[in-house]
């Protein structure tokens, strides 16, 4: 899958859900996520692709300096607003691009480092990085909410699903390495 082939999914699934929540499911805080809410972590999801998409113009990215913006976490009609942003800038962005990633290891004494890396490298670890926190706002979902149907690949990873499709046919590879 390609980088942008892999955001437009995700983004499409984001979408779907933010279209079936009801607004105080969106903003209320969840002791499952020590007292966040579903709105931070789509907020923290799109950060990551605005930093990114940011970035890409620049050359150069630094996840660790991205802007917070807390409209994001109590509006789930600003999260539409920028899933769209990403959505078209998806029709731009070259996956062959080049960039600079800062990278930032610890807080009280930050060791910072950069490495080479691309545009469609930089999507694939935002689309891993999505499939994680839709995967913990699945969990939230269904403990405090178990009546609420959730799409059944929301958090789950393409290549999960591939080998769940394959088991269910018999036709999986087993390793017995790790």
């Amino acid at each position: 899958m390609k980088g942008k082939s892999g955001t437009l999914l995700i983004t499409n699934q984001m979408h779907t859900l933010l279209d079936s929540l009801e607004a105080d499911m969106y903003t209320r805080p969840l002791t499952i996520f020590h007292q966040s809410t579903i709105g931070q972590h789509f907020r923290h999801i799109l950060e990551f692709y605005i930093c990114l998409l940011e970035g890409a113009s620049q050359g150069k990215i630094d996840y660790s300096e991205r802007k917070r913006n807390e409209t994001i976490s109590g509006d789930a009609n600003a999260a539409k607003t920028v899933l769209e942003y990403i959505e078209q800038s998806m029709e731009t962005l070259s996956e062959s691009s080049k960039l600079h990633i800062v990278n930032e290891y610890g807080d009280e004494q930050p060791i910072q480092d950069e490495c080479l890396s691309s545009v469609g490298r930089e999507l694939q670890y935002a689309f891993d990085h999505a499939i994680h926190h839709l995967a913990i706002i699945r969990m939230g979902i269904e403990t405090v909410w178990p009546e609420f149907m959730v799409d059944a690949e929301l958090g789950i990873a393409p290549s999960t699903l591939k080998f769940y499709k394959n088991k269910a046919m018999g036709t999986e590879k087993v390793s017995h390495t790790l």
